[in-house]
């Protein structure tokens, strides 16, 4: 009876070891999709902050140009 017993628990330990190694190499492939993500979305910070830069400077060389302006409460 102690054989089947010590069959069982080490059934049950393989079957955990197998999650176990399972689950750590699905959260190595989400580490890296997350650092993949980050690492786009500082790219897209970056450029958006330039695109916001370059629409306000050619905002404020258009502004002379632009004859009778409503002032900004209209």
């Amino acid at each position: 009876m102690a054989d089947k017993d010590n069959e069982i628990v080490d059934g049950r330990l393989t079957d955990i070891e197998m999650k176990l190694m399972y689950m750590e190499d699905f959260i190595k492939q989400l580490q890296e999709v997350t650092v993949g993500h980050s690492e786009e979305l500082d790219s897209l910070h970056k450029e958006a902050k330039m695109m916001s830069e370059k629409i306000r400077e050619m905002s404020d060389l258009l502004e002379g140009d632009i004859p009778n302006r409503k002032p900004p409460h209209y």
